[in-house]
């Protein structure tokens, strides 16, 4: 859906904003609360980025993030937008989660108890935990998450735990993942406690916990999503952003030059010609996006943006007949560690999550393919992708028939990478933006790649920019 796109009368905004995911989308909605001028810009016909939701008769798929969690940011945000009416917890199953292991799913430990005997620790991952309090902290500034989790941990948890984890949070490759980017609360409760259990349990002490806003327990950690999928969540921030008079979102607006005139405005120009003027100007896209787009202004900054990879991941949604499937479904979904030999990264569950995802009878599985370690793998055509994850799933899941349903959807670059060498890069384009008053930049690629952290990081930003404009005596 395209919205409005209404011709713009002011000659210059207070703030345009580049890119309509849940980044900015939020920075823009906070800065049209504060009655700000602002503009947003998506290149898609809706905005949302990769908060979309396909409806295909009684079938709904994610074709990005399948739930969000719930914190007080996001209590408060949904609160807001009037949302929380509209918001459904997941399943209690979905706090079950499954890891392949010789051929078989394996529900990972819920308890002390059960983490005992469960057989993808076995000895050999007991010994690596036992022997934790006792290894040093490491004063390696770009330890890799499998050398800090290895050290830490021992190999075991590293392939049978950490390494699928990975898999289904970035598709990325734990060897080239830095630990302080990618898990820094892990980082730090060693830094800080000399290791992750004397960590973790201090930090269960009373009086450790952080005070935080109130979130009814009912909600409080909780997964959830909408009746119709986490794409409802960008429309909402959508109207409560074109509600302000002061406030537009063009779609179908593909940016390709950005200028800076002599007195300070920024100037951008889309495919077809049309002209946008600001004084501030935020790029949330992604990082590759934003060289392209800054390239010719500034190459340092530029190349420091285009460094950040970015794999190919697709999403194969299939659907299934419930007596086609012998294993009950009864969780969030399964990871499969690289050492099972097999070329899927993983599965969602979603129809075991959200009523509405599948029609009565039948079972819908989101199944990922590609990532970092196996970028090959989300290419080919339609049947191909198909007929590679139903074969890594048939005797996981105890799947007899053919799907009859299916939709397969292709992210060509898909999840930032906090690799090795991140938080330098990060630092690098902080420094260079300095010479660039006026230009923020902003998206997963940096501080977090969850819906949740983007959205907060994008309210953050946008209160940021209206104070610095009372500041200046420019009230919005």
């Amino acid at each position: 859906m395209m919205t409005s796109g209404r011709a713009r009368t002011d000659p210059v905004q207070d703030v345009v904003i580049v890119g309509g995911g849940a980044t900015g989308l939020a920075a823009a909605h906070a800065l049209a609360r504060e009655q700000a001028r602002v503009t947003l810009l998506e290149a898609q016909p809706q905005v949302g980025g990769n908060l979309r939701t396909l409806r295909d008769g009684p079938w709904q798929i994610e074709q990005g993030p399948n739930t969000v969690i719930m914190k007080p940011p996001l209590y408060a945000l949904l609160a807001e937008l009037d949302l929380l009416d509209e918001a459904r917890v997941a399943d209690p199953a979905s706090r079950k989660r499954f890891v392949a292991l010789a051929g078989r799913p394996v529900a990972l430990p819920s308890n002390i108890a059960n983490a005992v005997t469960n057989p993808l620790l076995g000895w050999r991952g007991w010994s690596g935990i036992l022997r934790e309090p006792f290894v040093r902290r490491s004063t390696a500034a770009d330890e890799s998450l499998a050398d800090f989790v290895q050290r830490r941990l021992g190999r075991r948890v590293l392939d049978r735990l950490v390494d699928p984890f990975v898999s289904g949070v970035y598709a990325g490759d734990p060897a080239r993942l830095l630990a302080r980017a990618a898990m820094p609360r892990l980082v730090a409760l060693e830094q800080a406690y000399g290791s992750l259990i004397r960590g973790g349990l201090m930090r269960l002490l009373p009086g450790r916990a952080k005070s935080t806003p109130a979130v009814p327990r009912a909600w409080r950690g909780r997964l959830l999503s909408f009746d119709g999928g986490l794409q409802r969540l960008a429309e909402r921030l959508q109207s409560a952003i074109t509600a302000q008079r002061h406030a537009d979102i063009v779609c179908e607006c593909r940016i390709e030059r950005i200028e800076r005139t002599s007195d300070g405005i920024w100037q951008l120009t889309d495919a077809t010609g049309r002209r946008w003027a600001a004084r501030r100007l935020v790029l949330s896209v992604p990082a590759h996006v934003a060289a392209s787009l800054l390239a010719p202004i500034d190459t340092t900054l530029a190349e420091a943006l285009s460094e950040i990879v970015y794999p190919p991941v697709s999403i194969v949604a299939l659907g299934f007949r419930q007596a086609d499937i012998a294993h009950p479904l009864d969780g969030f979904g399964l990871l499969l560690p690289r050492a099972e030999g097999r070329e899927t990264l993983g599965t969602l569950f979603p129809s075991s999550l959200f009523p509405g995802r599948a029609p009565p009878g039948h079972h819908l599985l989101n199944v990922f393919l590609g990532g970092r370690q196996s970028p090959d793998t989300a290419r080919g055509d339609d049947a191909q992708q198909v007929a590679r994850a139903t074969t890594d799933l048939r005797d996981l899941l105890g799947i007899a028939g053919p799907p009859v349903w299916q939709r397969v959807v292709r992210w060509p670059q898909a999840i930032p990478q906090y690799e090795i060498g991140h938080l330098e890069r990060l630092a690098r384009i902080d420094a260079a933006l300095t010479a660039h008053e006026g230009l923020s930049l902003a998206g997963n690629w940096r501080d977090g790649i969850a819906v949740g952290d983007c959205l907060e990081n994008g309210r953050q930003l946008g209160e940021a920019l209206a104070a610095a404009m009372r500041s200046r005596g420019r009230a919005p």
